[in-house]
């Protein structure tokens, strides 16, 4: 038997060591430690549930680029629709080039294996969107392509200002200056894209102008009845249409 010799703020102390609340906030605390403690652990599961909800998200989107800069959000969905359902449609944009530059984009689709759906198009034969006149490239996306990506649960980044005597000084200058060599590798592959790209567009063009002047060669022998004279004299039949 239990004898209760003493009450204090809707607490009971009985023949033992510790309290016991009436009005406990959760189930499983019966202190405010544990009640501390089972609201971090509530928080960590709402964290892990939604990195595994974006998990899902990326597992269900797919990176095209190679875009051209005409296109919107609604030609992007007409143009994967055919694939499956189009969910959402976020464009990347580029801080390091012009405005002209080929855009990317990640579109979100209904599951993975529409996902597939648009890879194996784009690989296996050339899939044109808004008449740009190279093919897009369509691959997997990944977790790092997202902006507004949480926080991996149990992970902790921790900013500090490190001071030359510090230990790890040396190892910050040298992602430092990893981090300058990457930016100047970027901008020289970029400057070499667009040489590329200005040098196929050149090609691109002389071609088009080459195949018009043949059309409009066609057109006048059509025209001006030289077509219909030499089918007469090779014994061929030429319909006027």
């Amino acid at each position: 038997m239990i004898g209760f010799n003493q009450k204090e703020n809707n607490t009971v102390r009985g023949n033992f060591k510790g309290f016991f609340s009436f009005r406990p906030k959760c189930q499983i605390c019966y202190s405010a430690n544990d009640e501390y403690h089972c609201l971090l652990s509530k928080m960590g599961t709402s964290a892990e549930a939604e990195y595994a909800a974006f998990e899902d998200k990326v597992k269900r989107t797919v990176y095209i680029d190679n875009l051209s800069p005409q296109v919107t959000e609604s030609v992007l969905q007409t143009a994967l629709n055919q694939f499956g359902s189009v969910k959402s449609v976020q464009f990347i944009p580029n801080y390091l080039g012009p405005s002209n530059l080929a855009k990317c984009a990640l579109i979100e689709m209904e599951n993975a294996k529409q996902v597939e759906g648009v890879i194996l198009a784009a690989t296996e034969s050339p899939f044109m969107i808004s008449g740009m006149p190279r093919p897009v490239r369509a691959r997997r996306a990944e977790m790092e392509m997202f902006d507004e990506r949480p926080a991996k649960p149990g992970r902790k980044i921790v900013c500090s200002w490190m001071k030359p005597n510090d230990p790890s000084f040396a190892d910050a200058m040298q992602l430092k200056n990893f981090a300058k060599k990457s930016f100047a590798e970027a901008e020289l592959l970029l400057e070499k894209q667009l040489q590329e790209e200005e040098k196929l567009a050149h090609q691109q063009q002389d071609t088009l102008k080459t195949n018009y002047k043949k059309y409009e060669m066609i057109d006048a022998l059509l025209a001006d009845g030289t077509a219909r004279r030499l089918a007469r004299r090779y014994n061929m039949n030429v319909a006027d249409d």
